[in-house]
């Protein structure tokens, strides 16, 4: 079961280790239902247990694009990506894994949506907080 929104605790961990790279490394997201096992403390990164499928949606998600690194503003240093879009599709979901591709598939967040997000032959987005010091997804303080 979906469980929280945030950074997992494995990525806090990597980044220090060096492992990810915003600069080259390909992260992507993949949308899964309300069962997949999947929370702040996944270190599995992509599964396809729980993945959603559905028209427009093809499994292992959609390569984030257009990366950037900012700041620091107020101490703060912070990530984001364009908002990933599903044109012309039928899905369901209730949450979102981003994950490093290039790095083994590895869990960088989870997104729990609170509810159920649809799209009926439309756009499915997933819309990501405004890039922020106390905005974005993916900070450090």
């Amino acid at each position: 079961m979906i469980n929280g929104s945030g950074l997992c605790s494995s990525f806090k961990l990597e980044l220090l280790e060096g492992i990810h790279h915003f600069d080259t490394d390909l992260f992507y997201l993949a949308l899964y239902s309300a069962g997949a096992p999947l929370s702040l403390d996944t270190t599995t990164g992509y599964i396809t247990d729980g993945e959603i499928a559905g028209p427009g949606y093809v499994a292992g998600g959609q390569l984030l694009l257009n990366p950037q690194i900012l700041g620091p503003v107020a101490r703060t240093v912070y990530a984001t990506f364009d908002d990933p879009i599903w044109l012309d599709s039928t899905l369901q979901a209730r949450g979102a894994l981003i994950y490093n591709q290039s790095q083994g598939n590895r869990a960088v967040a989870v997104l729990d949506f609170l509810q159920e997000q649809f799209s009926n032959s439309g756009i499915f987005r997933v819309q990501f907080p405004p890039p922020g010091p106390s905005t974005a997804l993916i900070r450090l303080l």
